[in-house]
């Protein structure tokens, strides 16, 4: 089975705001192992664009820190999966995904998650 999962990344960490991280690591797994791997750019923050690039881009799964609930319905509109709530480096995340043990979590980005505006974390309807 083949899926093409991309993570939102900032400096090597899944990034907390997938709509505003730096840059998107793109990786090919295929029975159960990575195939490849390549880093995209973020496109401009603008509502819709994101989940309609990655989507070009043939992802099945974003993995993520936090995400808009308008970006998560836009997704699942395109059939693309995303796990949000997630957190530290890339290659951790990816390989808790691959064994079946990465658990998504709090999504500083929805309402009661805590975060918001405050805090540092500034989120938007993606």
């Amino acid at each position: 089975m083949f899926l093409r999962i991309a993570i939102a990344t900032d400096d090597g960490q899944v990034s907390q705001h997938f709509g505003r991280c730096s840059v998107y690591t793109v990786v090919d797994v295929e029975d159960g192992r990575e195939v490849g791997r390549k880093m995209i750019d973020c496109p401009p923050h603008e509502p819709g664009m994101i989940p309609k690039y990655l989507g070009e881009q043939r992802v099945n799964l974003v993995i993520t820190g936090g995400m808009g609930r308008r970006a998560q319905d836009l997704f699942q509109q395109m059939g693309i999966g995303v796990i949000s709530g997630v957190a530290g480096t890339i290659d951790g995340a990816l390989d808790d995904y691959i064994s079946g043990t990465l658990k998504g979590g709090a999504n500083p980005c929805l309402p009661g998650s805590g975060k918001g505006t405050d805090g540092g974390h500034h989120c938007h309807e993606d």
